[in-house]
């Protein structure tokens, strides 16, 4: 009944839930005011030890919270669902893997899974095969796809989203490249799109709306640069090509009428690039409205907020650029590297750093750092914000604060 109420057309309401790394749509947003700046141990509602480590971020629906885990000596996948009220185990689920080379910073559960009122979605891969796999809420099998060969240096990382009845999955690869939508009850191809093969990119979709129009897929590759597609039907809307040198990690984010990509290279984020959606419907091309070539985040998401980009890159230096022109409002290092993207919850930013702190700045005109929260542990993953609770995913635990006391 609960997660019933939540579903509209197979979407959340946007307190109820976090679906998807980065939450609704991608944009890893909360308007929730209840959640505190900053607090001590005393002030958690609970910590648990997970069966397996892992990168991968929480995603929550209703009174379940879903996270991927694994072995790395094994290569064994775990599937697991906790209780929001209290971090109890209610179920896991655990699946042989292969061993194979991974980047010193990737790991077996790297990818984050994605929901439905219904169902958990999650991918993994091995050079042999691509899995898309979607169990029920209390951890029945409902389907399963081998997707085919895959092909990377470092592994793989893009996680699943849910758009209205599909679960999208973008597997540009060094391989065989290609996009496909799976009807989510079924697991039965909708649409597949053959792409050029190119750097395995570790980028997460995000979903842009704009009134009256229909939902698109915005993808962030080397091959492709930056590409729309019509999330139903598969077809490409349109494209920015050559705009990335290297690999695309951190994922692509929309809003305020703009869709902005990265690409780096080694450590650090070379390009990050502000376009003007194109409409094929309508005849008008896609423009690249700004560029941003310091600070640029490589692994971190940037973020989209009342008129304003925030930028906070891997080595810690968080940077605030007007939406429309890309000029630079305020610029402050903080310490810390960081791998985790920030989300913004009421006029905060959150973001974990490498080394498990969570550090908050005020989301606005100017620079504030407003608090420093040490997890005890490393972290590379991204909070989840459900009905006034956030989630923070450390390597080996997961940690609720914020809310009523459980």
């Amino acid at each position: 009944m609960l997660v019933a109420a939540l579903l509209a057309a197979g979407r959340p309401s946007a307190g109820g839930c976090w679906p998807r790394f980065r939450g609704p749509d991608g944009a890893g947003q909360s308007d929730d005011d209840s959640l505190p700046v900053t607090w001590t141990d005393r002030d958690v509602n609970w910590k648990v030890a997970l069966p397996g480590e892992g990168y991968s971020s929480p995603v929550v629906w209703g009174r379940n919270v879903f996270l991927t885990c694994a072995d790395k000596r094994t290569a064994r996948r775990i599937v697991v669902c906790l209780a929001t009220a209290d971090g109890r185990e209610r179920w896991r689920r655990e699946f042989a893997g292969r061993k194979h080379h991974l980047h010193r910073d990737n790991h077996y559960a790297s990818a984050t899974p994605a929901l439905d009122a219904n169902s958990v979605y999650v991918a993994w891969a091995s050079p042999k095969s691509v899995t898309l796999r979607a169990m029920d809420h209390a951890g029945k099998d409902r389907w399963q796809r081998d997707l085919g060969a895959f092909e990377s240096m470092h592994g793989h990382g893009t996680s699943p989203i849910v758009v209205g009845d599909l679960v999208v999955l973008g597997n540009d690869q060094k391989g065989k490249a290609f996009l496909v939508a799976v009807d989510r009850r079924t697991g039965k191809t909708r649409w597949k799109l053959d792409r050029r093969s190119g750097l395995t990119p570790a980028s997460t979709p995000c979903v842009s709306r704009a009134p009256g129009e229909a939902d698109r897929l915005i993808f962030t590759t080397t091959a492709h640069g930056i590409t729309a597609v019509e999330a139903r039907t598969g077809r490409v809307d349109w494209e920015v090509p050559k705009v990335f040198r290297d690999r695309c990690v951190a994922s692509p984010v929309a809003g305020d009428g703009i869709v902005i990509g990265s690409y780096g290279y080694g450590i650090k984020g070379d390009l990050l690039v502000a376009i003007r959606p194109g409409s094929r419907a309508a005849g008008v091309e896609p423009k690249v409205l700004w560029e941003l070539k310091r600070a640029v985040p490589l692994v971190p998401t940037p973020l989209i907020h009342r008129g304003r980009v925030f930028c906070w890159d891997d080595r810690g230096t968080v940077t605030c650029l007007d939406v429309r022109t890309g000029k630079l409002i305020w610029r402050e290092r903080v310490e810390g590297k960081f791998y985790g993207s920030p989300v913004r919850v009421a006029g905060r930013l959150y973001c974990i750093s490498k080394a498990g702190e969570v550090v908050v700045v005020a989301a606005g005109g100017t620079f504030k750092l407003l608090a420093r929260v040490p997890l005890g542990e490393k972290s590379f993953a991204t909070p989840a914000v459900a009905d006034g609770v956030m989630y923070l995913r450390t390597l080996r635990h997961l940690i609720s604060v914020g809310g009523s006391k459980r």
